[in-house]
């Protein structure tokens, strides 16, 4: 008998919605601190909170994706509780009426596809920012209250940290493809709470849950759940146990914080905004959202492997994102080669721009630009490693690829008079080598050709020379 971890996520989306979720100020990411506020963001007496139909539309949309239940009628709570950067001293969110329940996310694991259940999605507004100076202040900037949010809450249906990064990976993934947020970790758009312990299996004793605070990073997410699992575990061991805490996640320490312990639902004293009204939601509205839904990730996958004959795993790195689903299908529309296409987006597109960091919507050309450099590959006007040259260039100058190889001079050698005087030198110049390929040592074969190819700067049809040069040496 082993450790049987539990794991259950609260995920904080902001939803791309022009203005907040109950003002007109705009939702625009940065600023100067405190220039996107007014009355109603600050809490201000006097100021009435009028709900944002697009982010009801936007979490509905997420609910539908995630197949859950839309509510027909809901509305909106007064969750109770001081901190510095809440405004009224209460947050609007909902409690016991969220928009969507019961829905689920399914992720593939390697002995099949495992269902990660959602309790709920509900719509809230967010919170101000806190910024602490290098002198011990405290700073704060509003421009943050009162962007619209959902809180996706999963079941404790996890059971390692890679499975909460797939779970995170997908949900991302079709967030972004329904176009409801740009899911961005690093501006704080996507954040993600932890709840975990540990059951001895052989005892059945558990420990306490543990939740972690705001995660804006997978990686991070990652090591605080493995943290914590050994953490508990340890403790199992010892015959002790957690206190039910709050703690965060420390990069430079590799460790996780204690910020304070956990309190309970009743701790926020949850009242219906008397501020604003019930919410009623239609059938027709609901079809009508339904209706406008893109295709969802795994049926992309799906139609990608049955209509592109690609296996599992190259359909998964294809559909990862909706942008590089787009850029894949666009380049096919001028070169009729699959699997070229395919290679060259997961292999040199995609490393460089993970090196980079960098996303596929920020490449400096186009899907035409790639495929007319696949096109000079495959009609052999330029090989192969030349055309990891002129993509390099490409993505350093956005120039498309005719233009590099002219200016260059790239174009590939294919005269096969011109290549039989620089094969007949290089054999002229190399008699060991031959007498080593006329005595069976193939890497001769290999030295002779890195001859050629230094020769001529890399221009030679490799093919070609390949072939005149195994004849040209059965007549040496």
């Amino acid at each position: 008998m082993g450790y049987k971890t539990i794991v259950g996520l609260e995920i904080h989306v902001e939803l791309m919605t022009k203005t907040k979720i109950f003002c007109s100020c705009t939702n625009e990411f940065g600023g100067e601190a405190n220039t996107h506020c007014c009355p109603i963001c600050l809490g201000l007496p006097g100021g009435i909170p009028q709900l944002n139909s697009r982010v009801l539309e936007y979490g509905i949309k997420a609910g539908l994706a995630f197949n859950c239940d839309i509510a027909r009628k809901t509305k909106m709570d007064r969750k109770n509780y001081f901190y510095s950067d809440l405004v009224k001293g209460y947050q609007i969110s909902q409690d016991d009426l969220p928009l969507c329940s019961n829905g689920y996310i399914e992720i593939e694991l390697e002995d099949g596809t495992k269902k990660i259940r959602l309790e709920r999605i509900h719509i809230e507004e967010d919170t101000g920012k806190s910024v602490h100076t290098e002198t011990g202040d405290t700073l704060l900037d509003y421009n943050r209250a009162g962007v619209p949010l959902i809180e996706i809450v999963t079941r404790p249906d996890m059971n390692s940290a890679e499975e909460a990064r797939l779970f995170l990976e997908k949900l991302r993934a079709t967030l972004k493809y329904i176009e409801v947020s740009d899911c961005k970790m690093e501006e704080g758009s996507l954040r993600c709470d932890i709840n975990i312990n540990v059951v001895d299996e052989g005892t059945g004793n558990r420990t306490n849950i543990t939740e972690i605070k705001n995660l804006n990073s997978f990686r991070a997410a990652v090591k605080a759940m493995e943290y914590e699992e050994e953490r508990h575990i340890s403790l199992l061991k010892k015959g002790e146990n957690t206190v039910k805490e709050t703690r965060r996640w420390d990069e430079v320490q590799g460790q996780t914080i204690v910020m304070r312990e956990k309190g309970g639902v009743a701790d926020y004293r949850y009242a219906v905004d008397g501020d604003i009204l019930p919410i009623e939601i239609s059938d027709e509205w609901i079809k009508d959202i339904e209706d406008s839904l893109p295709e969802l990730p795994h049926h992309k996958k799906e139609r990608f492997i049955r209509e592109y004959e690609l296996d599992e795993y190259e359909a998964g790195v294809l559909t990862q994102s909706r942008d590089i689903a787009l850029f894949f299908e666009e380049t096919l529309k001028y070169i009729d080669d699959t699997k070229l296409v395919s290679n060259w987006i997961m292999g040199d597109v995609l490393r460089r721009l993970n090196d980079e960091e960098r996303e596929i919507e920020s490449l400096n050309f186009g899907a035409k630009d790639l495929a007319d450099l696949l096109s000079l590959i495959r009609d052999g006007k330029i090989n192969n490693n030349t055309g990891k040259k002129v993509l390099r260039d490409m993505f350093e100058t956005g120039k498309d690829p005719k233009t590099i190889v002219k200016e260059k001079g790239l174009i590939q050698i294919s005269d096969e008079g011109e290549l039989e005087g620089v094969i007949e030198k290089v054999l002229d110049e190399n008699e060991q080598s031959i007498i080593d390929y006329k005595n069976g040592k193939d890497r001769a074969i290999g030295y002779l050709m890195g001859q050629i190819m230094k020769a001529t700067r890399g221009k030679a049809n490799p093919q070609l020379v390949n072939k005149m040069l195994t004849e040209m040496l059965k007549n040496r």
